[in-house]
């Protein structure tokens, strides 16, 4: 008879491609409302050799939507640390320098959850083959309206259309698929609500369960 553990219903629901999801290497490029939920959901499901890069420290504004900030002033990447034993996790900002000198090649999926456009256009560059990229969750209230598809076709998405300008002028022709909304903008700062943030994550998190199990 089988023993249980923290895994037994993921087991059942995955069979034997489960031995796959405790061997992918995955790295989640950073650890917000979208990158946190996300690994979150990963780790939960047999995903636990992960690697998480952030550089940011909890604040009082992350409380509505992430995991871990009722640790305010905490480095999230040690604060994700305690959370989900035995993971990696790299405290540094990414910027174009640094993930052109960055090691790719030791993971078999990249989720790209920052925000700073340039750095996302660097890690595209690089790693699109395996990549899977969140475009814009803020300003959103409808998760009903989250979608996947080609980084070419999304819409409604002002973050998605500068992320396509961007890689168009770097002359970028190749491919990767995205999470995005349909739904419009509420509002103009980065306003944010939980269940779509939270939703982009899983989202993610489920494309990459796919192709794990599916390679």
């Amino acid at each position: 008879m089988q023993i249980a553990d923290r895994f037994t219903r993921a087991k059942w629901l995955f069979g034997d491609k489960f031995d796959k999801l405790s061997k992918a290497k995955i790295l989640v490029c950073g650890c917000g409302g979208v990158g946190g939920v996300c690994a979150d959901a990963l780790y939960r499901s047999g995903v636990t050799n992960l690697t998480l890069i952030d550089c940011d420290k909890f604040d009082i504004t992350n409380q509505n939507r992430q995991i871990g900030s009722e640790f305010v002033g905490e480095l999230k990447t040690d604060v994700f640390a305690r959370l989900y034993p035995g993971i990696k996790t790299i405290n540094l900002r990414l910027t174009p320098e640094v993930i052109n000198k960055f090691d790719f090649d030791n993971f078999d999926l990249v989720i790209d959850c920052i925000d700073d456009i340039p750095a996302k256009i660097a890690i595209a560059k690089i790693c699109y083959k395996k990549l899977l990229s969140s475009m814009g969750g803020a300003k959103r209230t409808d998760p009903a309206q989250i979608k996947v598809a080609s980084i070419w076709k999304t819409i409604n998405d002002p973050f998605a259309r500068k992320i396509r300008y961007e890689l168009k002028k770097a002359g970028f022709k190749n491919d990767y698929n995205v999470v995005f909304s349909t739904e419009l903008p509420n509002c103009v700062n980065l306003g944010s609500f939980i269940g779509v943030t939270a939703s982009f994550g899983l989202n993610l998190a489920s494309l990459a369960i796919k192709k794990i199990i599916n390679a």
